[in-house]
């Protein structure tokens, strides 16, 4: 058998296309319901970080610190198969897109609070003079302004955590790698798995073409 039909099987691939398919639809849910937590966690952690009293500062800062040096694999491994010995059991999917966004939220976090420390300190000092309140500063001024300086990160940080969705198979969760490997175990042929990674690249190498642009595009305007 010649390579092409080997790693490229056209027959292969459109056999398993409908399993391919239900894999990705799963991925792309698990992927944004992960994005979204992680932007809210990360945004409210940053806060605290920068505003909140020392001790509030302190467990942020830990959290973040630790979170980010925790493989996600390791932790979605816990999450799932330690927490039953407490009575606590989640389903494949709480438990992937529980350790996303518990790492996600701490990148991001880092990111919200170095997008914010960018600003110039003079922002603060003008809100204070049109008297603005502090949550206004924040609302109105601010972070309008960090948002635009942490489009792209936040964008690559999002990518990261679409790829990190393939590490959810190892919980049985019937993502676009799951679906693969088994469409693969059944053909008896690596074509899936090709597919799969087809899939993959197609989907995320405009986001990354994006990111480049942005960082570009920001850049430029900057200087």
């Amino acid at each position: 058998m010649g390579i092409v039909e080997t790693f490229l099987n056209a027959e292969v691939f459109v056999r398993t296309w409908p399993l391919l398919v239900k894999g990705l639809w799963v991925t792309l849910q698990l992927g944004a319901s992960s994005i979204l937590a992680g932007l809210a966690l990360g945004l409210g952690l940053s806060m605290v970080r920068l505003y909140a009293l020392w001790p509030l500062r302190l467990l942020a800062r830990i959290y973040i610190d630790v979170f980010r040096s925790i493989p996600v694999l390791v932790l979605l491994i816990v999450v799932y198969y330690a927490l039953p010995f407490v009575g606590l059991r989640l389903s494949p999917f709480v438990s992937a897109m529980t350790a996303l966004s518990l790492v996600s939220g701490a990148y991001t976090a880092e990111i919200f609070r170095a997008g914010i420390e960018a600003i110039p300190r003079g922002q603060f000092e003008a809100s204070a003079a049109l008297g603005l309140t502090a949550r206004q500063t924040m609302i109105d001024v601010i972070l309008p302004q960090a948002i635009r300086v942490v489009i792209p990160p936040l964008t690559n940080n999002s990518i990261n955590v679409v790829k990190d969705t393939a590490l959810a198979s190892v919980v049985a969760m019937p993502d676009l790698l799951k679906q693969a490997t088994q469409a693969q175990a059944l053909a008896a042929n690596p074509t899936p798995l090709i597919g799969a990674a087809l899939i993959y690249l197609a989907f995320l190498w405009p986001l990354v073409a994006l990111v480049s642009r942005m960082e570009r595009r920001f850049g430029a305007r900057r200087r």
